[in-house]
């Protein structure tokens, strides 16, 4: 038996659990996949610009990768990326436990945003990376830029 998981004291983890405690648990369980904070920020920011946009929409049918907010007809594909799980260089913070898991895991996220980002270029779609620490009207501004560029320019 696992020292840290107690039998009886609530603390057992299910079976194939990533988390290296019930607390640990917890907070995983709580990290939401959309309508974050930061996303809520970024398209009330958008929004009151006067941009209408898809919410959690795929971009590329065929392919299994939603991007936050998206002007299908200018093809621009904005991600909000957290900066625990795509490894903000100026944020991300290695874990200490599960290292190794979670280094892979980043490192394969990381991946992934660049095969998508390679995918939708080469399809002609402009693709936005913001940072969930970036701040939400400075983000607005380029999304902004991005939109009103393609429309000038009959894209």
């Amino acid at each position: 038996m696992d020292p840290e998981r107690h039998e009886g004291d609530g603390s057992e983890l299910p079976e194939g659990s990533w988390a290296s405690s019930e607390a640990v648990r917890k907070v995983m369980r709580a990290n939401r996949g959309r309508d974050t904070g930061p996303e809520l920020a970024l398209r009330s920011a958008i929004h009151a610009r006067g941009l209408r946009y898809r919410v959690n929409f795929r971009p590329l049918p065929e392919v299994r990768r939603t991007a936050d907010i998206v002007f299908t007809a200018q093809r621009i594909a904005v991600f909000l990326d957290g900066c625990y799980w795509h490894g903000c260089p100026d944020h991300h913070r290695p874990a200490s436990k599960n290292s190794e898991f979670w280094s892979t895991k980043i490192a394969g996220n990381r991946a992934r945003d660049a095969d998508t980002d390679e995918r939708l270029t080469s399809q002609g779609w402009t693709v936005i990376r913001v940072w969930e620490h970036e701040d939400s009207a400075l983000a607005a501004d380029r999304v902004e830029a991005a939109v009103r560029d393609r429309r000038a320019n009959g894209t």
